[in-house]
């Protein structure tokens, strides 16, 4: 066998290598709410080495231009993509965020500190409603009770959204990797 057809069935299994990866990431990204021709951009870029540009992604994966723009906006969003400034170069330029630990971090954390501190605003004003009710001495009390039993109910939630918002403290400050540490393999 020659060298170059060694070499060309090498690059083969290479490519076939590389897609397994394309299409494991294409179809879990869902996960972090891309669609599948998003999951695609990202998986393929994912292997770029070199910062690349929309129209570079264009001809690579055959979508239009406006889809490319589309996802790697949605990707930015996310953590995903980085947009690369290149001295000389007139277009912006894209990479795939490589550590999937940067992009879980900032993926999930943007998202529990969202959970955390609209559910923590909602249960302070919902509290400070129910406590005028339970200290209401001409309300029913009927009512009064109803009002104490919901005050508690969402105090007690609050011990959740208190742990949540630890839980992205200990992944903004690394502190998380200090317990479950990243596996050097």
């Amino acid at each position: 066998m020659s060298d170059q057809l060694a070499t060309s069935k090498e690059q083969e299994e290479i490519e076939r290598a590389k897609d397994l990866v394309i299409q494991a990431i294409t179809e879990t990204m869902d996960v972090y709410g891309a669609a599948p021709s998003v999951g695609r951009l990202y998986a393929t870029m994912y292997f770029v080495e070199n910062p690349i540009t929309l129209d570079e992604m264009k001809d690579m994966l055959e979508m239009s231009k406006p889809s490319m723009s589309t996802g790697v906006r949605a990707l930015q969003e996310n953590g995903m993509v980085n947009r690369i400034w290149e001295k000389g170069s007139r277009k912006n330029k894209y990479a795939a965020e490589k550590d999937f630990f940067k992009s879980f971090i900032r993926f999930y954390c943007k998202r529990w500190e969202r959970e955390y501190k609209e559910n923590l605003r909602a249960i302070a004003d919902s509290q400070r409603i129910l406590q005028e009710i339970m200290e209401d001495d001409s309300c029913d009390e009927t009512i009064r009770k109803q009002a104490e039993d919901y005050y508690y109910q969402v105090e007690d939630s609050k011990k959740y959204y208190r742990w949540l918002e630890r839980l992205v403290e200990s992944f903004y400050s690394q502190e998380i990797f200090r317990h479950i540490p990243k596996e050097d393999l």
